[in-house]
């Protein structure tokens, strides 16, 4: 049996405003700043992060992210964060900007990372890995650290201002987390920190789910709103803080094997975010797991409750073949996926079958309703 092994940031920070407040928390980090952001987060936020750490007396590059979590990407970022002798790299934006951000301190000897999130959509911020895609969005590969970000920084206000569907697909990939951990757990899997789970890495992903089904359509609806209520600052938590922790010292499984498995396929699925593929992956773990209908009902509710996919009609590949499906599964089972923490190891055919069972039970379910 190897060591149990729990990782995680070295702070976290989250509450209304608190971007204003970057420089004074990064200023503890490093003097020369890169930040990585998107032509829309530049807007949105990275300009007022940039602003708070000059009142800091420190110094900036700005760089405007290209859009893709690539090996590509990583190195041309990494090539003027070296060149300009850069301690500090600040990630402003959604996971693919944070997992590039990840990847670019890592190419920068003795460099720092501060994360600040501007949508609660993925649980990358906390995690020492970055999921890296092809320069096409094709998923590649986990590439992983040996340490997770110094700082995670969480504005609550410019979350409140996204769109909700970002807090919605947050919500879908952190209910992964225990359903997840639960099944690694039992097979004894190796967790994304390289060891077992901890006790307080399983404690953290119950509680996670715990918390999403107390209050995610609380803070949804909040979101529509875009107010800061009690609700939504336990969903920005459950979404990043809990979820981020419990996937990466407790385990993942089946669900988002069958995410990576859905990068394969051409069309709109492509449109769709991280946590709206990996909430169908959620629905065709359960299936494959044969969870009883009580179970598997109070999942589909909450995340059609949310406006997430539950059918394969939703993801835009109600038209594909079995022979389609069988490529997601192969992908979903190939060496190093998750997949392979289930207790009872998947087959390609009962991945497939899983699917379409989950698409089933959801049209189902949408009928009795």
């Amino acid at each position: 049996m190897s060591e149990k092994i729990f990782i995680s940031p070295s702070k976290y920070v989250q509450g209304r405003d608190t971007v204003e407040k970057a420089g004074e928390y990064i200023a503890d980090l490093g003097k020369k700043a890169m930040i990585i952001a998107d032509k829309t987060v530049w807007e949105i936020a990275a300009n007022r992060v940039a602003d708070s750490l000059k009142k800091k007396d420190i110094s900036v590059l700005e760089i405007t992210f290209e859009g893709e979590a690539s090996a590509k990407e990583i190195e041309r970022i990494s090539k003027q964060a070296n060149e300009e002798g850069i301690d500090v790299i600040v990630g402003v934006g959604g996971g693919k900007t944070i997992d590039t951000a990840k990847g670019v301190r890592d190419s920068v000897e003795g460099a720092a990372c501060a994360v600040i999130p501007t949508t609660a959509s993925t649980d990358a911020p906390t995690s020492a890995l970055s999921v890296i895609y092809s320069d096409e969005g094709v998923f590649e590969r986990y590439r992983f650290y040996s340490k997770n970000p110094d700082l995670v920084l969480l504005d609550t206000a410019i979350i409140a201002g996204a769109p909700p569907q970002f807090l919605a697909a947050g919500i879908a990939d952190a209910l992964a987390t225990w359903v997840e951990a639960r099944a690694s757990l039992e097979a004894r899997g190796t967790t994304m920190a390289g060891g077992q789970a901890t006790i307080a890495g399983l404690a953290i992903a119950e509680k996670c789910e715990q918390v999403l089904f107390d209050y995610a359509l609380l803070a949804y609806e909040s979101n529509k709103r875009k107010v800061v209520s009690y609700a939504l600052e336990q969903i920005v938590e459950a979404n990043t803080l809990l979820s981020g922790l419990g996937f990466e010292s407790a385990g993942l499984g089946l669900a988002h094997a069958v995410h990576n498995g859905f990068t394969v396929l051409d069309g709109d699925i492509h449109h769709k975010s991280h946590g709206e593929k990996v909430a169908f992956g959620i629905l065709t773990q359960l299936a494959y797991e044969a969870r009883d209908q009580q179970e598997i009902n109070r999942y589909i509710s909450l995340l059609q409750s949310l406006g997430l996919p539950t059918t394969f009609k939703d993801l835009h590949i109600d038209d594909l073949e079995r022979e389609d499906l069988l490529r997601v599964a192969e992908t979903a089972l190939q060496e190093g996926e998750s997949s392979h923490n289930m207790p009872t190891p998947p087959t390609v055919d009962s991945v497939v079958d899983a699917m379409i069972a989950a698409d089933q039970y959801s049209l189902s379910y949408l009928e009795r309703k």
